[in-house]
């Protein structure tokens, strides 16, 4: 088979940050936005679909159509993941958004439990693929030294989503707007029209050349990265002195789900122990309280429907501004101390909280002021989740490994939580439900000391240093199942 020595991913990983950078940022980072809206919007409007005038659901239905929703990007996730692999991360991250698009189209359409659920289900599936395509793209575009930050800056804009569905929701449901009756369907048409408007931004971004490397097209890589460094440098791209570093690939037939097996469950097992930890963990937390925020305000605080989507901005905001701030910290202090110090505090403080509400100590200001503090840290410990399971397995195998690890620990950590806390609210009893947060808080804790001792310092360097790609000379070490790996770039 042909081989091809190239310095692509050290010319990508030394390039100053610049407008093209942003351009990507904002196109593919949008897909965390829209998942932030759509959760939110049910999560919103999980009491007006209660009443007989919207769809008329039960408590249990509104739980249950949160879960058709994380089976549909459970589906979606492995599906379109392993096509993204196959196929090029471009053709995916467009055919996914389309996808979106057309099913939150149809929510807003929908006429009775069954149809609402299905829809979800679908809509899920667009935002599944939509994770696995863009979170490999945006690793393989962007310089190893701001990987980390952006990465996690850029998940926890799920939150600026959150605060757009919560002001949405606010908004159109008012008696004064368009009331319960219309204001639903609204809201959800609002996230088909913001996919379109990006769906025509992403035409324009171009393939991963990390990808078509290992894919034999080595010449196409080579005319995109040079597109970009013109982009990028202006005049200054031919003058710069080409890096020294170089990656040997021995072009090669696709990978089989054998081949995916071996890395997964030996080359890389301690790494897939990490990676399930940090995922399912982070799943069940976040998926345990934030499914179930609106009928909490509303069964034990008496908050109006209507008025939820305000208890909803504080909320956001800890949740953005989390990874923001710290998210530097996870480049420059290092991914493991700052991933398990985010779990453990995380862990902590809701045990703490809990335990005020099943004393009956809190308010529902104050109960939303607790959970924006425990969130802050949250969020940037979650999406440490999605940023590692994205930089620490190979290349050809990256979406489709994204797509498995969110399948796996939404499924075992997310479609559970809200069927099981709609379960405990609907008891009334404040002391049944403190008991699902001590649950969730326990696994936060045993995620924290699995990433002290098995987390992997990625920070700083190159994809391929991190893990050497499958297609990568045979002299480099596959088992690399360790952070003192022979580094791929030589």
């Amino acid at each position: 088979m042909p081989t091809v020595v190239t310095n692509i991913p050290a010319r990508l990983d030394r390039l100053p940050w610049a407008r093209w950078h942003w351009r990507v940022v904002i196109a593919l980072g949008v897909t965390w936005i829209l998942d932030g809206l759509e959760v939110t919007l049910v999560g919103s409007i999980g009491r007006v679909l209660e009443e007989p005038a919207t769809l008329g659901l039960t408590s249990t239905e509104v739980g249950l159509s949160a879960t058709a929703y994380l089976l549909g990007a459970i589906g979606g996730a492995i599906g379109f993941g392993w096509l993204t692999d196959r196929l090029g991360r471009k053709k995916l991250f467009l055919v996914t958004l389309g996808v979106y698009l057309a099913s939150t189209a149809l929510t807003a359409a929908s006429w009775s439990f069954a149809s609402f659920a299905f829809f979800r289900l679908l809509t899920g599936a667009g935002i599944g693929g939509e994770g696995a395509a863009m979170s490999s793209a945006i690793d393989e575009l962007l310089p190893a030294r701001v990987r980390g930050f952006v990465a996690l800056t850029l998940n926890g804009s799920y939150w600026i989503g959150a605060a757009l569905g919560a002001l949405v929701s606010a908004v159109v449901l008012s008696p004064h707007m368009l009331g319960h009756a219309l204001g639903w369907r609204f809201a959800f048409a609002l996230g088909a029209l913001l996919g379109f408007g990006i769906l025509l931004v992403r035409r324009y971004l171009p393939e991963s050349p990390r990808w078509l490397l290992v894919h034999g097209r080595a010449d196409e890589a080579e005319a995109v990265t040079r597109m970009i460094e013109r982009d990028v440098l202006g005049a200054r791209a031919d003058e710069w002195p080409a890096p020294e570093r170089t990656l040997r690939i021995v072009a090669r037939p696709r990978i089989g789900l054998g081949e995916i097996a071996r890395t997964l469950l030996r080359d890389y097992r301690g790494r897939t122990l990490y990676g399930l930890a940090l995922m399912v963990s982070q799943a069940f937390f976040y998926n345990a309280i934030f499914f179930t925020y609106s009928l909490i305000l509303g069964a034990f605080y008496g908050v109006p429907a209507e008025r939820i989507g305000y208890y909803v901005l504080p909320f956001a905001a800890g949740n953005f501004l989390g990874p923001l701030l710290l998210g530097r910290l996870f480049d420059s202090v290092g991914r493991r101390p700052m991933i398990a110090g985010t779990y453990a505090a995380s862990a902590i403080l809701l045990a703490a909280t809990g335990w005020l509400f099943q004393r009956g100590a809190l308010d529902a200001l104050t109960q939303t002021m607790l959970w924006s503090a425990i969130f802050f840290i949250a969020s940037a410990a979650a999406s440490s989740a999605y940023l590692t399971v994205s930089e620490v397995f190979p290349l050809e195998i990256r979406a489709l490994c994204i797509a498995l690890f969110y399948a796996v620990g939404t499924g075992v950590g997310g479609l559970l939580a809200p069927t099981i806390f709609g379960a405990l609210i609907e008891t009334g009893d404040r002391r049944s439900v403190y008991y699902g947060y001590l649950f969730g808080a326990a696994l936060m804790l045993a995620a924290s000391l699995v990433a002290w001792r098995w987390g992997v310092s990625a920070e700083r360097r190159s994809l391929e240093d991190v893990a050497a790609p499958l297609s990568s000379a045979p002299e480099i070490p596959r088992r690399v199942d360790h952070d003192d790996a022979r580094p791929p770039l030589q």
